[in-house]
């Protein structure tokens, strides 16, 4: 390793563990658990989980990996795909032992050797392990993936993965001197067989040259939410955290590398005992290659709805257009993942539930193994992150 390369590990490391912890990550370098937090995520949506066909692309034993800290829902569908697409799960830490249990009720039936850390020093400590999956508390996941590069780990967080420019930034820098991956689950597109195809799709040229992307992505409350869900600085604000997804669609959809953002508002319009919490943003942007976006998130998603989001894409090109209706087809079926193409050829009506499957996990695994980049490139998985903090960053505060 050159000089500067190990005298920048070194740096980053006594960072991580000093300055950048919050009270919550530090703690987990402790041999025994911290006190336990009551809360529990409740909310439709908020353990969003899709389960695919089982298609390992490494045999047995050839790629361990861990999950640590599970403050959010969505490391079961983080685990499911890595899961279905091979990897051995063989270590689970969180500071709240209830939340380690529920884990492994749903994973200890498949992986009988999964067991619980002390401390999450113990899976980095794990030659075996490979790759570390985490959904921490927004503002952790950044540290957490520092000390698992650190380690000589992958590291794959739930979105958004990053809640400030400086973490990016450190990121960013961790990657370059460890060689390792810090990957984002980016769950509206790659765990989901509507924009999967979609993806095909585009990139086939069924719709030419993409001169738009609109993305909506309603979220429903519910209720139990933990606290830091209302507080911006832990979860970074409503266009880091659920923009997030959106950002990432855009630059896939629109095969754009960059973008300028061009408008971003937030607001609180009904959530008067949580002022500081943002419950609608909007963002447009201008890609580099000339592509516009517009995205709407909210969490205004009513009770009468069958679902968590009626989440919806729309992929203007040139020679035809796409609708997504990922989640449901409101008012005429509960089912979800249904792709609208209408071209010179005519209209199509494509239900791509069960028929696509998830392929980015098994692709992400082989990428680890081979340190290629074919599932994601980490430019991309960073440009999304720098966009929706950027975005977050230049938004004005609408009135409430």
């Amino acid at each position: 390793m050159p000089q500067e390369r190990r005298q920048f590990v070194q740096t980053l490391a006594a960072g991580a563990a000093a300055a950048i912890l919050t009270p919550r990550l530090a703690a987990a370098t402790a041999s025994s658990p911290a006190p336990v937090s009551t809360t529990t995520q409740r909310a439709d949506g908020a353990n969003y989980a899709p389960k695919g066909k089982p298609n390992p692309v490494v045999k047995p034993g050839e790629f361990t990996i861990a999950a640590a800290f599970l403050d959010h829902g969505h490391i079961t569908g983080q685990c499911n795909g890595l899961t279905e697409a091979g990897a051995d799960l063989k270590w689970v830490y969180d500071p709240d032992p209830q939340k380690v249990a529920d884990f492994l009720k749903t994973f200890q039936p498949r992986f009988p050797a999964l067991k619980a850390a002390r401390a999450y020093d113990e899976i980095l400590n794990d030659p075996a392990v490979k790759l570390v999956a985490s959904a921490a508390v927004p503002v952790d996941r950044g540290p957490a993936g520092l000390r698992a590069m650190q380690a000589g780990k992958d590291y794959f967080a739930d979105k958004p993965a990053l809640t400030t420019l400086a973490q990016l930034d450190d990121a960013r820098k961790a990657v370059a001197a460890t060689r390792r991956k810090f990957m984002v689950y980016y769950s509206e597109r790659l765990h989901n067989e509507s924009s999967m195809h979609a993806t095909d799709l585009v990139q086939q040229g069924a719709i030419g040259r993409v001169l738009q992307v609109i993305g909506l992505g309603p979220h429903r409350e519910g209720t139990g939410r933990p606290a830091w869900f209302y507080e911006p600085p832990k979860y970074g604000g409503i266009l880091c955290d659920i923009g997030s997804h959106q950002f990432e669609q855009f630059l896939t959809y629109a095969g754009a590398t960059d973008a300028t953002i061009m408008h971003a508002a937030v607001a609180n319009h009904a959530h008067r005992t949580t002022p500081a919490f943002e419950d609608f943003g909007e963002a447009s942007l201008l890609g580099d290659n000339g592509a516009t976006n517009y995205i709407r998130v909210d969490w205004f998603t009513p009770t009468g709805l069958s679902i968590w989001g009626d989440g919806r894409t729309f992929i203007m090109g040139d020679k035809g257009y796409i609708e997504l209706r990922k989640y449901v087809d409101v008012g005429r079926e509960k089912t979800g993942n249904h792709v609208y193409l209408v071209d010179d050829k005519g209209e199509q009506h494509i239900e791509t539930e069960g028929k696509v499957g998830f392929r980015f996990f098994g692709e992400f695994i082989l990428d680890c193994l081979n340190r290629t980049e074919k599932a994601m490139t980490q430019a991309h998985a960073f440009k999304a992150a720098e966009l929706c903090l950027k975005a977050q960053a230049a938004a004005r505060r609408l009135p409430g």
